[in-house]
């Protein structure tokens, strides 16, 4: 395993969730901030914003079931519900009565669903506020890949385990900004993430969410329009599945959106943008933390 990699885990630490191990790294002081990773790499996302994140926050940042480090079993039902589950399962095992929230692509859905608990009156920790990135926050406008069509299709069952290096590699690129995209290096880092432990065999199963959008998008938009705690959308709006058109979408639906738009950018402005999204997400969580 590559040595940044190495470094990642031995700086972690795993909880049992269901029978399984959840890996998570949790550092840094202040207001704690729950980091909800996107599909289908893992909390490695968050590695070039770390640094000013965790000066500034107590920063909790798990891996989903199925994903980068934790546990991925072949016989499980994936589902954003239980992610959510999971994510509050965390919370209540480190103790964390408040927390804020910014979550990317799979997690902006997980992140959608906590809010609709909360608006419910489920007993959990407290969400202050929320930044999001780049997601499928409306699944009406949402734009999946080829690639992401066939692996949540029945076809997925035969063509997940049979993703190659090179295919991977070219459907990600694809969602990077046109001055952004990752290196040769930086993508095998990606890949090592991606195919840990049996990853080849589960990530069409994980996958499989962007259906529960269709099944829960009143809920999960619902959620967005109830919600006490106040969001902030950073948009990268050259991302093909959930840029400018995203956020246009929420201009539209939200009452009074905030909205940061970052020139060039697409699917994963915290890898291609770290300062400006930082820059953005700390400006607006420090005026909602809880102290």
């Amino acid at each position: 395993m590559r040595p940044e990699l190495v470094d990642w885990i031995e700086r972690g630490e795993y909880f049992e969730y269901g029978g399984n191990r959840i890996f998570y790294i949790r550092e840094g002081s202040g207001p704690t901030l729950l980091l909800v990773h996107g599909y289908p790499y893992n909390s490695y996302d968050w590695h070039r914003i770390w640094p000013e994140l965790t000066a500034h926050y107590d920063v909790i940042a798990p891996d989903m079931l199925g994903m980068g480090f934790s546990d991925k079993p072949v016989r499980h039902e994936y589902s954003v519900l239980d992610h959510a589950d999971m994510h509050d399962a965390l919370l209540a095992h480190l103790g964390v009565e408040h927390t804020l929230l910014l979550a990317h692509d799979l997690g902006v859905s997980v992140a959608q669903e906590l809010l609709a608990r909360r608006n419910e009156g489920v007993p959990a920790a407290g969400i202050d506020a929320v930044v999001f990135l780049n997601g499928g926050l409306f699944i009406e406008v949402y734009r999946p890949r080829l690639v992401q069509r066939l692996l949540t299709s029945p076809l997925g069952y035969v063509l997940g385990p049979l993703m190659t290096d090179s295919v991977v590699s070219a459907a990600t690129r694809e969602m990077f900004g046109p001055d952004t995209k990752p290196t040769d290096d930086e993508m095998r880092v990606l890949l090592e993430v991606l195919f840990h432990n049996r990853g080849r065999f589960v990530s069409h199963l994980v996958g499989r969410f962007i259906e529960e959008r269709k099944q829960f998008r009143e809920r999960w938009v619902g959620a967005l329009l109830r919600t006490p705690a106040p969001l902030r959308l950073i948009n990268g709006p050259v991302d093909p599945n959930s840029g400018a058109h995203m956020a246009a979408r929420y201009r539209e639906v939200i009452p009074d959106p905030d909205v940061v738009s970052l020139e060039n950018i697409g699917h994963w402005p915290q890898l291609e943008a770290p300062d400006a999204v930082f820059t953005a997400a700390h400006e607006f969580l420090r005026r909602h933390a809880t102290t």
